[in-house]
């Protein structure tokens, strides 16, 4: 929502609003739910925590049940609804590969502001197949996010400069104000310009 002036105006669409007022799939029954897969993620900046879990059919390979609990805001509980309803039938490989992008293009938008909101849900799901492989001892499909040190002086990851940029970092200084990267003898400044370019256009464009 925004406000201006004393109204209250909604800035998401139709169907990010039916998601949030009436989400499909919360897990309800967390304490006798029997998950073949769980995951959980936090992004402690903006207070969100997400966890999905999931039950494959061992032998299609496919996901016959996603359900999720979240303590987020309102686009985290649309993105996460719409994200449980698009995997299920959906193979592993294929429910692995949905992208940020692609549950944003399904809610029909979300604010530019709000984009962090479906990656949260995005992670959740990929450690919760994540978990599953490594549950029934198929560890070499496992696929695990490297991270790679970008700032040394600080000590600032690609990482943590991708949730920068999701929080809405568009410049090296802002990066710099978010991260502290760069701040000392500023080496890595073309390599920060590269990976803002690079996540925005894979979260925004």
């Amino acid at each position: 929502m925004s406000e201006t002036g004393s109204k209250v105006e909604w800035v998401y669409s139709e169907k990010l609003k039916e998601h949030f007022m009436n989400p499909r799939n919360i897990l309800e029954d967390e304490e006798t739910y029997q998950d073949d897969g769980k995951g959980i993620v936090g992004n402690m900046k903006c207070g969100d925590e997400m966890m999905i879990v999931i039950k494959v059919d061992k032998e299609k390979g496919t996901i016959t049940d996603c359900k999720w609990k979240t303590y987020g805001c309102a686009s985290a509980i649309a993105s996460t609804s719409i994200l449980s309803e698009m995997v299920i039938g959906m193979t592993l490989e294929d429910a692995y590969n949905i992208s940020p992008k692609d549950v944003a293009k399904e809610l029909g938008g979300l604010p530019v502001h709000k984009v962090h909101c479906s990656v949260l849900g995005d992670k959740a799901l990929k450690a919760a197949i994540n978990d599953y492989y490594k549950r029934n001892g198929l560890q070499h499909k496992v696929k695990e996010e490297e991270t790679r040190v970008v700032c040394h002086c600080m000590n600032v990851t690609d990482k943590e400069i991708e949730e920068a940029v999701l929080d809405g970092a568009k410049t090296f200084l802002e990066i710099q104000e978010k991260t502290k990267a760069g701040t000392v003898c500023s080496e890595c400044k073309e390599d920060i310009l590269n990976l803002i370019e690079k996540y925005r256009k894979e979260h925004f464009d």
